[in-house]
């Protein structure tokens, strides 16, 4: 099982908006490209600035996760930024299961 974790802090001016479009709009469109088994969304708990999320999409295999980064992230995450542009911070990890 490969994991596709997504942690991103958003302002705090965004947050509500923020959450309702990830779970109403972005995560689905992610799921519907067929390649993740499914996913998670955690709010990270710290102190710092903003609200800080790890949204974990699951996939089966490598292969999975090289086709969605060709064919279907660089959309993606084009309309992530353009909708929320410089109210966010994000980086991306990909492990698998030991």
């Amino acid at each position: 099982m490969i994991l596709y974790n997504v942690t991103i802090n958003v302002d705090e001016s965004i947050n509500d908006e923020w959450l309702e479009w990830m779970k109403s709009r972005h995560i689905p469109d992610v799921l519907a490209t067929g390649m993740f088994t499914g996913y998670k969304i955690f709010r990270i708990r710290t102190d710092d600035e903003g609200f800080t999320y790890s949204i974990q999409y699951f996939l089966k295999s490598d292969e999975d996760y090289e086709k969605y980064q060709k064919d279907f992230a660089p959309k993606l995450q084009a309309e992530h930024t353009e909708k929320f542009k410089n109210k966010f911070v994000a980086f991306r990890t990909v492990m698998e299961l030991c």
